[in-house]
């Protein structure tokens, strides 16, 4: 145990510091210490041997002992399964599990490429460059042409610019969705090619 001295007018007052966990997760279903109510519970020590059942003072009075915390691992259990373990400890792991699933996961984005129907060369080649560097990077394109007045009386215009456009991206992807119209709109979806 670590002692602190404080100055008390001339007398030094000693204050034992023992460690535990006051707070409850924001996990409603993970309850700890004194948030534990049951009667009887069935209590795992922390090496991972079996202490048996008993009621949840006797095990908290444990934990105490040991300077660890008690914490519910399995609730809906009959009676409740609860672990002597270092809280803190145990948490940070898990964030640390948590980190690493989500740093280890790809999240592909849908990137957008606008055009007019009577969109003039260079410009249709500038988006289409643009959709090839984020094929390239591993997202998602929609393309789409907006029709404006009286534009929407010929749809297989923008059929053909579209056709146009995935026959100039080919060589870094596909055409994942087929193009549709979407109110004045008519989109179609690239996704890029896997890589070998």
């Amino acid at each position: 145990m670590l002692g602190r001295r404080l100055f008390k007018g001339l007398r030094f007052v000693y204050f034992e510091r023992v460690w535990r966990c006051l707070t409850i997760s924001n996990n409603k279903e993970q309850l700890i210490n004194e948030a534990i109510r049951e009667k009887e519970i069935r209590v795992i020590g922390p090496d991972g041997d079996q202490l048996g059942i008993m009621s949840s003072k006797d095990a908290l009075r444990l934990a105490i002992g040991k300077n660890l915390d008690l914490v519910c691992i399995a609730p809906q259990a009959k009676p409740p399964v609860c672990k002597i373990m270092d809280y803190g400890k145990y948490r940070y792991e898990q964030a640390k599990r948590e980190k690493e699933a989500r740093k280890n996961q790809k999240t592909i984005e849908i990137k957008e490429v606008r055009m007019s129907l009577n969109i003039d060369t260079h410009d249709f080649e500038t988006k289409m460059n643009a959709a090839k560097k984020f094929l390239s990077a591993g997202n998602k394109v929609k393309v789409s042409v907006r029709y404006r007045g009286r534009e929407l009386a010929h749809p297989e215009l923008g059929k053909g610019l579209l056709e146009r456009f995935k026959d100039g991206c080919s060589e870094v992807g596909s055409m994942d969705k087929p193009p549709k119209m979407e109110g004045r709109s008519l989109a179609m979806f690239l996704a890029p090619k896997p890589t070998k």
